[in-house]
This record gives structure tokens, sequence and C-alpha cells, in this order.
């Protein structure tokens, strides 16, 4: 425990009178441990002999035993006798607490590099690819659209895949889905996280409608993973530093399958997934 308070007065600079306490050998060393219980019967009995005679270190005690229940309530600590967590010493020599405060900076250096190391990878494997998001909200968007949901239609694909692959810098190709009952609309350009992307919309009989969100990404992680949000659902992956996201509101299972179908046709490797 700290002792910062000092004399001050005339007499500051005289060798005042001794207190009992340090006569009878008694320093705040022993009287540290004495509030914190360390001391066996003998020291403890010489302890409570001293302090009946020295008021000033029965009073300093005092102020102790007050600061570390103050500190014990605050930190929610076990209560006395059960496991003291709060020692009261005097001060740690400077040249410790710079070595302390050093060892402590190394410590958190390391961990903070640490950190920005794996938290990338963690996120990247924890979270939804950030296409992915973009590709539930574009359908979101767009599928609603009744006069205008594709800015070229299905009648002039060529021309569609000619521009979009021109615009994303890869040639692309755009797979039927006719055995599950959906035909091509069309497409769109869409701005992507880093560049374009392009957005394929298809449509059954009935209506529903699906999309497939193509963008480039740099890593090419071949991971299969989905997306809910409300009752859409994108299943997505990314093939030859490709970005692919298929969105609806079927069952998942459906459009899981459909999903595979889509990553074989565009050459990936949906065995992978299973």
């Amino acid at each position: 425990m700290n002792d910062d308070h000092r004399d001050s007065g005339p007499e500051a600079g005289k060798a005042g009178k001794a207190d009992k306490a340090g006569e009878a050998g008694i320093d705040s060393q022993m009287l540290g441990a004495f509030v914190d219980g360390e001391l066996n019967e003998t020291h403890r009995a010489a302890v409570l002999s001293a302090l009946e005679h020295d008021p000033e270190a029965k009073a300093r005690v005092a102020a102790w035993r007050a600061q570390k229940a103050a500190l014990r309530a605050l930190c929610n600590a076990p209560e006395e006798g059960v496991a003291p967590v709060i020692v009261l010493r005097a001060r740690t020599a400077w040249p410790r607490r710079m070595a302390l405060a050093a060892g402590w900076l190394a410590a958190g250096i390391a961990i903070g590099v640490m950190a920005s190391t794996l938290m990338p990878e963690l996120r990247r494997h924890q979270e939804p690819a950030t296409f992915a998001r973009r590709a539930d909200i574009a359908y979101a968007v767009y599928a609603p659209e009744v006069r205008h949901p594709v800015e070229v239609g299905a009648g002039d694909e060529a021309h569609l895949m000619s521009w979009l692959s021109k615009r994303l810098g890869k040639p692309l190709s755009v797979p039927s889905l006719r055995e599950y009952g959906y035909s091509l609309v069309g497409g769109r350009l869409l701005p992507g996280e880093a560049g374009p992307a392009a957005q394929f919309m298809y449509e059954s009989a009935s209506g529903a409608r699906l999309t497939l969100y193509v963008t480039r990404i740099p890593t090419d992680e071949t991971a299969f993973r989905l997306l809910r949000d409300g009752d859409r659902r994108t299943f997505y992956w990314v093939s030859d530093h490709l970005g692919y996201a298929l969105s609806g509101p079927i069952s998942e299972a459906k459009l899981r399958a459909i999903a595979i179908e889509v990553c074989s046709a565009l050459g990936g490797k949906p065995e992978s997934w299973q």
C-alpha cells in the first residue's frame, strides 16, 4: 500500500519522532500483510499490540481496510476468508513498473498483430460475402418490377452476353433453367463491390422469379454457402475468380439443386460441396 503522505511544516526536514509501530519493528510491509491476513499468529499478535500504542498506524490500517473493501465491492470480488484477490503492498519500484509496462505493451502489440491477421480470415468464413448481400438486395429491388425488370431482354441474348462479358472483362454464359420451369427474362448491369456486376433474371409460368448475380472476385474460394433474408434465399460460391449468387424465394432444397446445376453448367465443381 502506498503511503504518499509526508509531514509538511517547519519540522519537515528533521528526523521526527519515530512511531510506536516503527519502534516495534512493524513497517509498512508488515502492516500490508496484516491487512491481507497473511501473518502467522505470532506476528499478528505483535502488530495488534503495536497498533494499540500507535494511533497513526492504527488509522493507516483502517484506511487500507476501507480501501480494500471498496475495491472488492467494485470488482465484485469474493468476501474475506474466501479468496483474497487484492494485495496491498508498498509502491513497486519504478524500474520494475517500467519493465511490467513494457511487457504488457509487447503482449498487446502481439495480440493486435494476431487479431489483425486472423480476423479477416474469421470474417471470411463466418459472414456472408459482400457480393452475396448485394445479390440479395438486387433481387429484392428488381424481381418485383413489372415493366422494367431487365435492361436487355432474352430476345437479344447475344447482345446481352457480349455487353456484360465486355463490362466484366471475362466471357460470361447464362445457363438454361427450363428443366426447372424457369425461362430467361434478360439481364442488366449493376455496380459491384469493386467493379461491375451482372444480373440475369429467370421467370416461371406462374410469375416466380430467380436471379443469377455474377461479379469479379479476387479470391478463388470454392466453398458453397447460403444467405437467408426473410423468405429469400441466396446460394453463393466462387469459381475461376467469378462470384456467383443464385437468389429466390423458393424452398432451400430446390434452390440448392438449381444452384448445383448452374455451377456445373458454368464450369464449377459442385461435387466439392457435398
